[in-house]
């Protein structure tokens, strides 16, 4: 692409300031804004060749935005912590350089992936007590005349969506329990399979969590499950 439409298509598409051109292009600012104005004129140059203080670290950089990718949003480090890390690592440059690159990676990888922005929604089919959700949420309420903090466990039937709160003082074991009892019993059975979104448990503690599950009788709440759910 010439380079005077990708001028013109980084600042007035993407809203690019003039000292980022600048700075992307090597030209001067003043020559910027001429291109800018101009309506035919195609500016002829070399992009100069520079060694960048990054260079040495630009794998490790690539490295970690890979594993960064496939975390969760809660779970994924900010720019500025990837900077911190590199800076550890001996990496003496600017903060900008980082997310310059961090951005070029992530549009790379969008485009080879063929998606935009966080990409693209699939949506998925249950069938009638095949699954349900699981999760904790934070909440305050007044109890006593008091604000106490309370953890809410949700679970939500993944074919109907019918759902229930249930709150507790403490995210433990014996109340994930609970949670998971009065859920069936309100909902009217047991699904075959859960989801849990970053389940905090160990392996070790998650083998358990399931054996008990499946040990527990849940007051004969098992039903057939060719009948339509809630």
């Amino acid at each position: 692409m010439e380079l005077l439409s990708v001028i013109r298509r980084w600042h007035y598409r993407d809203h690019f300031s003039i000292r980022e051109i600048s700075r992307r292009t090597g030209l001067s600012r003043n020559t910027v804004r001429k291109y800018l104005r101009s309506d035919t004129v195609e500016p002829k140059f070399n992009i100069p060749d520079r060694r960048s203080k990054l260079d040495p670290y630009a794998d490790k950089l690539s490295h970690m935005l890979r594993q960064e990718a496939g975390k969760s949003r809660k779970q994924k480090r900010t720019t500025k912590q990837l900077h911190a890390d590199l800076a550890a690592l001996g990496y003496d440059g600017s903060y900008n350089r980082v997310a310059a690159f961090a951005r070029d990676w992530k549009a790379a990888r969008q485009q080879e992936q063929k998606t935009c922005g966080r990409g693209v929604f699939v949506p998925l089919a249950f069938l009638p007590g095949e699954a349900f959700q699981f999760d904790w949420s934070e909440d305050w309420a007044v109890i006593a005349g008091e604000r106490t903090k309370l953890q809410v466990a949700h679970v939500k039937l993944s074919y109907s969506h019918a759902f229930i709160l249930r709150a507790y003082p403490q995210q433990t074991h014996e109340m994930l329990f609970d949670a998971h009892n009065h859920a069936f019993r309100v909902l009217g059975g047991v699904p075959r399979r859960g989801i849990y979104d970053n389940l905090w448990t160990s392996p070790a503690q998650g083998d358990l969590l399931v054996r008990r599950l499946e040990c527990t009788n849940l007051s004969g709440l098992l039903r057939d499950d060719s009948r339509p759910w809630p």
